[in-house]
């Protein structure tokens, strides 16, 4: 997972940070899914690795690095705060009051078949930045390489914030983040909406990608 740093004072939209500790990808940038990584990128992106996961859930926000290292932010003071964590286990934490408890079960449930049919993991945290269990989630989810991290936090502007792993990021393009946030999280969208409205069309989204079939055109369509 790449770190997570706040935005500039700039319109640029929310990011996604791969949890395989690649930098974050803007949702302006213009890189291809297809973009085959140099080694000297590569040798780049491994420095980062044992780092940055520490980072990217202790700021649990967004943006900071496009995938060159480009506008790095200023960092967030780190939060670690397992007091706000539920007492038992569950895959939606809504620590910002966002979801209703109906809402809750149906994303849950929902979760429940996108693990059980794709072995993919999502994991969703709602949250008002710095009111958030932040680093913690990192064990609470036993986070890996095919977990998705979504952080529903409206304190940038736009809403919708992701961390996928190495193994997501082979199967799902990362141009699918960025205009999964530019469609569902701008703030037009869930001031209409609602950040529940936003969250659960999210989740939709990706439900509906994690199951097309892998290939060139999959995940083109953000529904």
């Amino acid at each position: 997972m790449a770190f997570l740093l706040p935005p500039c004072s700039s319109s640029t939209s929310q990011t996604t940070s791969p949890l395989s500790f690649h930098p974050p990808i803007t949702s302006s940038s213009n890189l291809s899914s297809t973009q085959i990584p140099t080694k000297s990128s590569n040798d780049w992106i491994s420095k980062f690795r044992s780092k940055s996961l520490n980072f990217a859930l202790s700021g649990a926000l967004t943006l900071g690095l496009s995938l060159s290292g480009v506008g790095v932010a200023h960092a967030l003071v780190g939060v670690n705060k397992p007091e706000l964590l539920p007492k038992e286990f569950s895959p939606v934490i809504d620590v910002a009051g966002f979801l209703s408890d109906g809402q809750e079960k149906r994303l849950a449930q929902e979760i429940a078949n996108i693990e059980k049919d794709t072995g993919f993991k999502l994991r969703v945290l709602a949250q008002n930045y710095p009111d958030t269990p932040g680093l913690a989630i990192k064990d609470f989810w036993q986070v890996d390489d095919r977990t998705i991290v979504f952080v529903a936090d409206p304190t940038f502007g736009n809403i919708l914030n992701f961390n996928v792993g190495a193994l997501v990021d082979l199967d799902v393009p990362r141009s699918f983040w960025s205009r999964l946030a530019g469609k569902y999280g701008n703030m037009f969208y869930w001031k209409e909406k609602g950040e529940d409205g936003s969250i659960e069309a999210a989740v939709t989204a990706i439900s509906n990608c994690l199951r097309e079939p892998v290939g060139s055109t999959n995940c083109s369509e953000v529904n």
